[in-house]
């Protein structure tokens, strides 16, 4: 049969388009309704897929199946880019060491749990470990969606959380290498599948922070001079061009996200690194918008004819004149650009994604793709007695391995009995603590050093009953006449208010004391582990490469269709992480949104977040 030249062109017929719709229009339906509820909109999604596809009813017809799952991905690529126009490169370096902790724990700790499947589904330790690869990773999709939907995308918060999922996706994809080098025989695995997805990503960022400091900044300062030299030359027109920032853009993703993939790293790490880039250059390195009147030219004009020899001989037209006799048209430009001012930048990263493709990510990409992981959701043959209790189990050790990475922002205050508390002193150096002691009485003394009043309320842990002073009783003067020292007086500052001392966390870390700061509130670990819960794309994919080699093995020969037991147990444990944590989430957030209401309208509460 000869290959046909071209696809005829049919009419879809009602079904169809009945199908699609609803596909489409409930997808959206119910992601609005639940992200108005707990910020958990891509549940509904993933449970429209799964019934509206394979695992379900089977209206969509495989080939379109695939064709959502492809377009699916866009949308992800998108998200992960926008996450990254939304990073601040300055709180990301400062909060790096704790980000790589908690990437560490969430990849340790679910491969270590996961091995209680030895005992559990008598896996072998090959098969926990693959188990325990596909636990381990963080879906980025549900990650940024989750940042996005919760309102907490310029927090702290939130760049501890991405940077810690685009690690754990870093790892992830070391995980799908080494999983595609496995068989059911447990061969070895070489040394060059492990390093080189690392490698890559650690030469990209390497790569493209030398490229920016090397490269683009000097090319930005050559091509501002430029500009400002000729400000409406061709130079200046094409930078202000409509479409050059959606251009210049969208060729950046293109170009990293195509580099990734031919060089053997992760393709949604290329997009945030692009996003981040784009982010950097707004934030530094934009070129300024010119606004170049009538006058201006004409006084350039004027300083470059009177270097002429034949200046005397030459008309400067007068700039009042020149501006009465525009047209209307062009008064009201000029007037236009003056009112942007010099130093306005052009069209930033989120400005362009804003424009050109939130529209199209929210109502169909984003959609697209989580109805795609419920389409992997073998839903049919995971309600067997044995399956679903394992599951359970499972699932359950899933979510405290990643919940547990919250731990790492629970401030812990160490309270110190009393007797504790005097050794210590005693024991610190003057210099240290700016005390001296009275061998008469005992009592501490301040020295004479300038700052000694300031540090000696500091050094008072919070919740002291020395906190609450008198400053009308005799002990109070005793202590302001023991400040003076050789005919000076140091002026004690007055001792602030429990409250205030317990509030003040950025003021007593920038004294340099040694204590323990009060922990304001548990909700951002509460936030964070929660965050983490969600496996998504990166754990379906490396569990069925997984089955797909037979790491998980075989059913029985009469049952060779079916999916392995263990297998449905480790799609259960995805599948509810996947679900639980955003639910989980959008409670939390919920509840810290009420009580940032609450707060805001009561002074002299902080911010339950404490972040």
């Amino acid at each position: 049969m000869p290959i046909s030249s071209a696809i005829p062109y049919q009419e879809p017929g009602i079904i169809t388009i009945l199908i699609l719709s609803t596909f489409i229009l409930l997808s959206n339906a119910i992601g609005h309704v639940l992200d108005s509820w707990t910020y958990c909109g891509l549940v509904g999604q993933i449970l429209v897929g799964v019934a509206w596809g394979t695992p379900g009813t089977k209206w969509l017809d495989e080939n379109v199946q695939h064709a959502v799952i492809e377009l699916g991905y866009l949308g992800l690529i998108l998200l992960v880019y926008e996450g990254g126009l939304g990073t601040n490169l300055t709180s990301t370096r400062q909060v790096l060491l704790l980000s790589s902790a908690v990437a560490i724990t969430g990849i340790a700790v679910p491969i270590a749990l996961s091995f209680s499947l030895r005992g559990l589904a008598n896996a072998n330790p090959l098969q926990a470990f693959a188990a325990g690869a596909a636990l381990c990773s963080t879906s980025l999709g549900t990650t940024f969606t989750l940042v996005k939907a919760s309102g907490l995308s310029s927090s702290r918060l939130a760049t501890v959380l991405t940077s810690a999922a685009m690690m754990d996706d870093v790892v992830g994809l070391v995980m799908i290498q080494v999983i595609s080098n496995l068989g059911a025989t447990g061969a070895p695995v070489k040394v060059v599948t492990v390093v080189r997805p690392i490698a890559v990503s650690v030469g990209f960022v390497l790569a493209l922070t030398l490229g920016c400091y090397l490269i683009v900044r000097p090319l930005r300062n050559w091509l501002n001079a430029k500009r400002q030299y000729n400000p409406n030359g061709l130079l200046d027109r094409t930078f202000r061009a409509r479409h050059m920032d959606l251009i210049a853009q969208t060729s950046i993703l293109l170009g990293l996200v195509t580099g990734a993939t031919y060089s053997g790293t992760s393709n949604l790490f290329a997009a945030y690194l692009a996003g981040a880039c784009i982010s950097w250059w707004d934030s530094e390195m934009a070129l300024p918008v010119l606004s170049c009147s009538c006058s201006d030219v004409i006084d350039r004009q004027t300083r470059f004819i009177s270097e002429r020899p034949d200046a005397q001989h030459v008309n400067v037209p007068d700039p009042t004149e020149v501006s009465e006799t525009r047209s209307p048209a062009i008064r009201r430009r000029s007037t236009s650009d003056s009112a942007r001012g010099t130093t306005s930048s052009l069209q930033s990263g989120q400005r362009v994604y804003h424009i050109y493709y939130l529209a199209a990510v929210q109502r169909i990409l984003k959609p697209f793709f989580f109805a795609s992981i419920g389409f992997s959701i073998p839903i049919t043959e995971m309600f067997s007695g044995r399956v679903l209790w394992h599951g359970i189990v499972y699932t359950t050790l899933m979510l405290s391995g990643k919940l547990i990475t919250g731990l790492w922002l629970v401030r812990i205050r160490l309270s110190l009995p009393e007797v504790v508390k005097l050794k210590t002193l005693r024991g610190s150096s003057p210099h240290r603590w700016n005390w001296s002691w009275s061998r008469q009485t005992g009592e501490p003394i301040p020295t004479a050093s300038k700052k000694a009043s300031t540090t000696t309320q500091l050094a008072i842990l919070p919740g002291d009953p020395s906190i609450e002073t008198d400053y009308s009783s005799p002990e109070h003067c005793k202590s302001k006449a023991a400040t003076q020292f050789n005919g000076r007086e140091t002026s004690p500052q007055p001792v602030p208010p429990t409250s205030e001392l317990e509030s003040s966390e950025p003021t007593s870390s920038r004294s340099g004391t040694s204590l323990m700061n009060k922990p304001l509130s548990l909700y951002p670990a509460a936030t964070l582990g929660t965050a983490m819960m969600a496996r998504g794309e990166i754990g379906f994919l490396i569990a069925s490469l997984a089955e797909a080699k037979g790491v998980f093995g075989t059913e029985p020969s009469g049952q060779a269709s079916r999916s392995s037991e263990l297998y449905l147990v480790v799609v259960w444990a995805i599948t509810l992480c996947t679900i639980i944590g955003p639910f989980a989430v959008g409670l939390v957030v919920r509840r810290v949104r009420r009580l940032q209401r609450e707060r805001t309208s009561s002074s002299g509460h902080p911010d339950p977040l404490g972040i």
